[in-house]
């Protein structure tokens, strides 16, 4: 029997997005404020995904093992380091967190049966690398606050409670929501990047966030005057607004999951669910989003 088994490990850093050949001026609008010196730092948190056969003693992997070879080669030397110095492939290419994890499975994979690296450099950024060359997957997590109501405009009132229940009532109610926003994209054998970061967190804030954070969606938001704003259909309306603003920038919508409550959330893709199944995205993709 085949299993996907996982290991997480941290470390702390800091590091500089500079380019020598650039100027000041030129890194500043290419990098922001993760241009200036001396750097910066985060708590990094790191995902190793494992896959294999269960052995007879129940196990894919020794943990233990598995713990000493992350900590030999990853965390031992990551941790509390000027990551631009650490290893020669950040020389080359930055310490991007989407760079970071091609270089971890790089540096893994001829010890561990690994099938996924993700990388978090806080908990609303984060990477993720299968091993397919320069291409790697960013999500950026973010929320707003809106108000709804569940009812169809040609069905009674008591129709509309038989089916959304109280999400019916007529004064509606609202949610915190949580919304990650994956995009994939190759990265930038020299800045490390697979999309520009500061300019996907406006796309996000310009066509999501700004219009839908303190409405109420039913009546402010257009789309939603015939369209129910269930959790599903704003995700789906949310991907639909993204996916040419991602485009323009290089890179590829791939999910929109919305967490409407800590019990209530749903994902949509960029690609149809049938081409996942079928096996146009592989089977790794499946498990790790």
């Amino acid at each position: 029997m085949k299993c996907i088994i996982n290991r997480r490990a941290k470390f702390s850093a800091s590091h500089l997005y500079w380019l020598p050949e650039l100027s000041e001026a030129e890194n500043m609008e290419k990098f922001g404020a993760c241009s200036r010196a001396p750097g910066h730092g985060h708590n990094y948190v790191l995902y190793v995904y494992m896959a294999g056969e269960l052995d007879e003693y129940g196990m894919v992997l020794n943990l233990s093992d598995v713990k000493h070879i992350i900590k030999r080669e990853i965390t031992s030397q990551l941790d509390f380091s000027y990551l631009n110095d650490a290893w020669l492939e950040f020389q080359e290419t930055l310490p991007t967190t989407e760079n970071m994890a091609r270089v971890i499975w790089q540096r893994l994979a001829p010890h561990l049966p690994i099938v996924r690296i993700q990388l978090f450099e806080h908990p609303e950024l984060w990477a993720d690398y299968l091993g397919n060359e320069m291409e790697a997957y960013l999500s950026i997590a973010t929320h707003f606050s809106a108000a709804h109501r569940l009812a169809r405009p040609d069905l009674s009132y008591e129709k509309n409670c038989e089916i959304y229940g109280k999400c019916a009532r007529p004064n509606g109610h609202g949610h915190n929501y949580h919304l990650e926003v994956t995009v994939k994209g190759e990265i930038d054998p020299r800045t490390g990047m697979s999309v520009d970061l500061g300019e996907l967190q406006k796309a996000i804030d310009d066509y999501v966030i700004e219009p839908f954070d303190h409405t109420f969606l039913n009546k402010d938001i257009p789309y939603f005057a015939e369209v129910v704003p269930t959790a599903e259909n704003i995700a789906i309306h949310i991907r639909d607004l993204l996916q040419e603003p991602i485009r323009k920038l290089g890179a590829e919508l791939f999910k929109v999951k919305l967490v409407e409550s800590p019990n209530n959330s749903c994902e949509v893709y960029g690609t149809s669910l049938e081409n996942l199944v079928n096996g146009k995205l592989n089977e790794q993709v499946l498990v790790r989003i």
